[in-house]
């Protein structure tokens, strides 16, 4: 006897279709362009969710440089000297707390500050006492 998938074949299609809905003419009602339809979707939604992560990364970034630049350091120098000073909080905070207490950046910028001048009067002693003395 002859079993027949039409339950399975339909749920399937069905699967498809309500995935489907919204897009505009044959894409929404016919199998073959629906089913390429959805996987080009699929496609493009995981790949909107890696550049959404890129996009906050750089606005966190440029909130940063901007607040850097207030308090008189480039985004660049804030990082390292935020680094140098042993301050492990991530851009995606140091952006809130630019934007929410500009006064406590402040200090962090103050932090940043002082380790790239601790870094570079050891850096200026050490290559001093390196060069010999014209007699």
């Amino acid at each position: 006897m002859r079993i027949k998938g039409g339950v399975v074949t339909r749920r399937r299609k069905k699967r498809l279709f309500k995935k489907s809905k919204g897009f505009r003419l044959s894409n929404k009602n016919v199998y073959i362009h629906a089913s390429e339809r959805v996987d080009k979707a699929l496609v493009n939604a995981y790949r909107g969710r890696i550049q959404k992560k890129r996009d906050k990364r750089s606005q966190w970034i440029l909130t940063l440089n901007a607040a850097a630049r207030l308090n008189g350091l480039s985004y660049s120098r804030f990082i390292s000297g935020i680094k140098k000073a042993g301050i492990t909080l991530n851009r995606k905070m140091l952006a809130d707390i630019a934007i929410s207490q500009p006064a406590d950046f402040a200090q962090l910028a103050e932090i940043a500050k002082s380790k790239i001048s601790d870094v570079k009067s050891s850096a200026a002693t050490q290559s001093s006492s390196q060069i010999p003395a014209a007699s």
